[in-house]
């Protein structure tokens, strides 16, 4: 290779790394769905966990690990810092409110009888906000509450609790166990589905979906999650998108 070819190959490659360094700092000032549609990658999400027990600490730690930066919240803040502890810079601790106002997407991950209480105290914060939760009924811990939202199913149930979010109903059936030993597996690897009424809400879900290693099986409207719910044959399971699909009565 002469001087003017070298030449040329060093200028080539310096302005495809400008390139690349400049779209990524507009993807980083551009809206979250905008972000999401361009194919902007993980690391320009905020998300805000609101129960940061097994299933929002072993999610959140994941997408940490995938460039999110995370806020990790529960009414008792010392286990919470210690999982940070171990996280890196990208991990935080705070209140729940701190993590609801954080978020640019919101986990809620609290036993189903709480969520009511946190739809009334955050309000407010979470309006307008991409909200995945995964709160299964149970109506030995819940009371009769359960036992109304388990008629209704819990995408209609979900959304009377949380008004003014966008909803997305995801990470309900598989166990806490399976999401730490199955991420990112290889081969087939172990699907999670999702019902939302939201377009872009539910294309967010599927990222982060996919950030967290699993692969993401759209169910559909809210009023679908309820094929998904506690009892269904689909639910505790850690099946394969084909496996799931199949149980649901979905065309690939």
């Amino acid at each position: 290779m002469d001087a003017n070819d070298a030449a040329k190959r060093s200028r080539r490659e310096f302005l495809e790394t400008a390139g690349a360094v400049a779209a990524s700092m507009a993807l980083a000032g551009l809206p979250l769905e905008a972000r999401t549609a361009a194919g902007a990658s993980g690391p320009g999400m905020k998300i805000g966990i609101i129960g940061s027990g097994r299933i929002g600490g072993t999610l959140g730690g994941l997408w940490v690990k995938a460039g999110h930066e995370v806020l990790f919240s529960a009414r008792n803040l010392d286990p919470v810092r210690m999982l940070v502890a171990g996280l890196g810079p990208r991990a935080h601790a705070g209140t729940p409110k701190e993590a609801a106002v954080f978020g640019d997407v919101i986990l809620i991950s609290v036993p189903y009888g709480a969520l009511p209480q946190v739809g009334r105290d955050l309000a407010g914060d979470l309006k307008g906000k991409v909200v995945l939760e995964t709160g299964n009924p149970n109506p030995g811990r819940d009371g009769d509450m359960a036992v109304a939202a388990r008629a209704k199913g819990t995408g209609v149930a979900s959304a009377e609790f949380l008004p003014g979010v966008r909803l997305v109903r995801a990470f309900n059936t598989v166990g806490s166990g399976a999401l730490r030993s199955e991420a990112h597996r290889a081969g087939d690897k172990v699907a999670v589905p999702l019902a939302a009424d939201d377009e872009a809400a539910l294309k967010i879900a599927i990222q982060l979906v996919q950030d967290a290693g699993f692969e993401p099986v759209v169910v559909g409207p809210l009023a679908r999650a309820k094929e998904f719910d506690t009892g269904t044959p689909v639910y505790g399971r850690a099946l394969t998108a084909r496996e799931l699909r199949q149980g649901l009565g979905i065309r690939p």
